[in-house]
């Protein structure tokens, strides 16, 4: 008797094993590679080329960080693989500099420094922008709201600095009203002193609105009937914040604060070169420009290689000290334990 195409092609699939679990145990067996990648080969074509673009973008260039333990020349050779090959060796002796050398210390202070503003200033905005549009009832206004929020995320950095220029500098809209009104202007995008600060504020009014999706992702999980519950029994809206919606917004507000500490040394390049000119390299030098200014304008190849390794690393141990901390709050963080 002939089997139909349905039966054969049943027949031809290959079954997966069956998995037993104990009590509280994790399963026996696991799904072989070769199922695993036929099921899931759709998903694989998709991520290949993000993973390309990561391989060729993210992973090949930590090859060049060979540089920083010679005295690399570009021109010594005609291509910059045989550049490498025959540039001397010179150990440590980059990383040296770096200590002793008192405009990296000023660079990394003012790194930290801007890194704890918008940490401090920048982060639970985006989360009470949420709370913010969650609380509207008709979905339309919200749509509305969300939008006016995350636009400004669209625009450059130049045209942010232009707009900022245009309100709070010295020929700013705010300063010709005052002076109009027989007030002295002001000058907020030529101050050293309040620098750290505008760029802060420049930041916030930038990316606020787009943290803003990631909670309401998070806001959208919860079940309307935890709300209609904890109100049937006399809860205010206080208290079913308190008790469900910042609960629900925990995870995720771990998860991203690890990521933000990762990235304290990264405070925005692009933003802080167009305006480092304004107010002085004293106040505006960073780990970024100043690997910019070493590096490419100064041709200090390996010494900025060698900044940008300390950086990294001091990154990575930033991400697993955060991440740590995460799981002592019975968080997952990046990862789980």
């Amino acid at each position: 008797m002939s089997l139909s195409t349905q039966d054969r092609r049943a027949r031809d699939t290959p079954k997966p094993p069956v998995t037993t679990r104990a009590a509280g145990d994790r399963p026996v067996a696991k799904l072989p590679l070769r199922y695993r990648l036929r099921r899931d080969r759709t998903l694989i074509l998709m991520t290949l080329p993000a993973v390309a673009l990561l391989l060729v973008f993210a992973y090949v260039p930590l090859a060049g960080n060979v540089v920083a333990f010679q005295d690399y020349d570009p021109y010594i050779a005609d291509n910059a693989f045989e550049a490498i090959s025959q540039s001397p060796w010179v150990g440590f002796e980059w990383f040296q500099q770096m200590v002793n050398d008192r405009l990296f210390w000023s660079a990394l202070r003012n790194t930290l420094v801007i890194f704890l503003l918008q940490l401090t200033l920048f982060f639970p905005v985006p989360v009470l922008l949420a709370l913010f549009v969650n609380s509207f009832v008709r979905p339309r206004v919200r749509a509305v709201a969300q939008a006016i929020l995350y636009l400004p995320h669209f625009f450059s950095w130049v045209l942010v600095v232009t707009v900022f220029q245009q309100m709070f500098g010295g020929a700013g809209l705010i300063a010709q009203t005052l002076r109009e009104h027989g007030h002295e202007g002001f000058d907020l995008m030529t101050d050293p002193g309040l620098f750290k600060f505008l760029i802060t504020f420049e930041m916030i009014w930038k990316d606020a609105g787009w943290g803003v999706i990631v909670f309401l992702a998070a806001l959208a999980s919860v079940s309307p009937d935890l709300y209609e519950a904890s109100a049937m029994d006399g809860a205010n809206r206080w208290r079913r914040m308190w008790h469900i919606t910042l609960p629900a917004l925990r995870p995720v507000v771990a998860l991203l604060l690890v990521l933000q500490v990762g990235n304290a040394l990264t405070v925005g390049f692009e933003q802080i070169l167009l305006q480092r000119t304004a107010v002085g390299p004293g106040a505006s030098e960073v780990l970024d420009t100043y690997v910019w200014n070493v590096g490419i304008t100064n041709g200090g190849f390996s010494y900025a290689a060698a900044v940008g390794i300390v950086k990294g690393i001091f990154g990575l141990l930033l991400v697993l000290g955060a991440n740590k901390v995460a799981h002592l709050m019975g968080e997952q963080g990046v990862y789980k334990k």
